[in-house]
C-alpha cells in the first residue's frame, strides 16, 4: 500500500533529498503572499492591508 503524505510532507522530503534549501524562502514567501491575498479580500482588515501597498 502506498504511503499517503501531505503536500507539505512531500515538499519537505524533496528539499531534504535534493538539498534544494534555496527553494525554502521562495515557498515561504509564496505562502505568505497567498495568506495576505486571502485576508485582503474577505476581512475587516482590508483597508489596513491595502494601506501597506
Amino acid at each position: 500500500m502506498a504511503n499517503n503524505k501531505s503536500l507539505l510532507g512531500e515538499v519537505w522530503d524533496f528539499l531534504k533529498v535534493r538539498k534544494a534549501w534555496w527553494l525554502a524562502p521562495i515557498i515561504i514567501m509564496l505562502i505568505l503572499v497567498g495568506i495576505l491575498i486571502i485576508f485582503g479580500q474577505s476581512s475587516a482588515l482590508s483597508p489596513f492591508i491595502y494601506a501597506l501597498f
